[in-house]
């Protein structure tokens, strides 16, 4: 059984040597243990700090791709170098290396695909009260949108098996924690949850400059993964209910014509006309929608195909 921690790094020289550290040697019923650092295009030599730590695999992304791009970069990586189980954590120290024994127990014992590692929100010292309201209403949207039971949807700290790691499929330029989590839902990998503790980080954010454009960028990573996997639900709501405010608009001027005779309130005919076509629009394009989504999953399923026999040919990985 062959463990990689996966870290993805953005000018983290500084910081990674403690993590590095701090990350457990040895695991029961695991007989390797290996590190890939993601260099997301560093400029302060985070590569060279990895290679001087004795880390086993250094991924260099020679430009600044995003988080999300460097986290499936590690997933590939990780996957033809014959990880079993990958855990992906941050290099910044917030989560704790000896929580990953308990991270990856549920993987080990059979009973699930991921593991999430979920940060009790409520008590970390360096997030306002307005970013703590904000990720409990995230993470309650994507259980929502996706029927999981993720209390903490962004959190990185979270483990994978071989399988889950190969169906995953990230397409954000963003962030990969909410989409990884909708995607696994409708893929019906098996997802399951453990509490952690985690460590004061002082310094700013690097994933976003400034809370409204958090909130807009995860706006639209959500709404973009789940039209994805959900086009007809979503088409079909949005359009219904359009079509039902024009119906309405519609009836108020049928009221007034009819039992009125009055000529005016040709405003409400016309709105509820634009009304009714748009919304019958939307529905068609929630049709079409479908299709393509239908579509898609067949390609991804040819993908997971060509994966797996990719990494079947190389003779020093273990079975897909």
């Amino acid at each position: 059984m062959k463990l990689i921690i996966q870290i993805p790094c953005l000018n983290e020289a500084e910081s990674l040597p403690a993590t590095l550290a701090k990350l457990p040697k040895q695991i029961e019923r695991v007989d390797v243990i290996e590190t890939l650092v993601i260099d997301d295009g560093s400029s302060d030599g985070t590569s060279d700090v990895a290679k001087q730590n004795g880390v086993a695999h250094i991924v260099r992304l020679t430009k600044r791709k995003g988080l999300a791009k460097a986290f499936h970069a590690g997933l590939d990586a990780c996957l033809k170098a014959g990880a079993d189980i990958i855990v992906n954590t941050d290099a910044d120290g917030q989560y704790m290396g000896e929580d990953i024994p308990r991270l990856i127990q549920p993987i080990l014992d059979g009973k699930a695909d991921i593991v999430i590692g979920n940060r009790d929100i409520e008590n970390i010292r360096q997030f306002s009260f307005l970013k703590k309201r904000l990720q409990r209403l995230g993470s309650w949207v994507v259980r929502q949108l996706a029927g999981s039971t993720i209390v903490d949807a962004t959190t990185g700290f979270r483990a994978y098996n071989r399988q889950a790691a190969l169906h995953l499929n990230i397409i954000s330029d963003y962030t990969y924690t909410l989409e990884s989590i909708i995607q696994a839902e409708h893929k019906n990998l098996a997802i399951a949850n453990i509490t952690i503790s985690t460590n004061e980080v002082n310094r700013p954010s690097r994933l976003f400059k400034s809370i409204p454009e958090y909130i807009k960028r995860s706006i639209v990573t959500i709404v973009r993964v789940y039209a994805m996997y959900n086009p007809l639900r979503l088409f079909l709501t949005c359009g219904t209910f359009i079509g039902f405010i024009g119906f309405l608009i519609g009836c108020r001027f049928l009221y007034y014509f009819l039992l009125h005779g009055s000529t005016g309130k040709i405003q409400s005919l016309i709105l509820a006309a634009v009304l009714l076509i748009i919304g019958f629009q939307m529905i068609i394009v929630g049709l079409v929608s479908d299709l393509i989504a239908a579509n898609r999953r067949l390609l991804e399923d040819t993908l997971l195909r060509v994966k797996k026999i990719e990494l079947s040919s190389k003779p020093d990985n273990h079975r897909p």
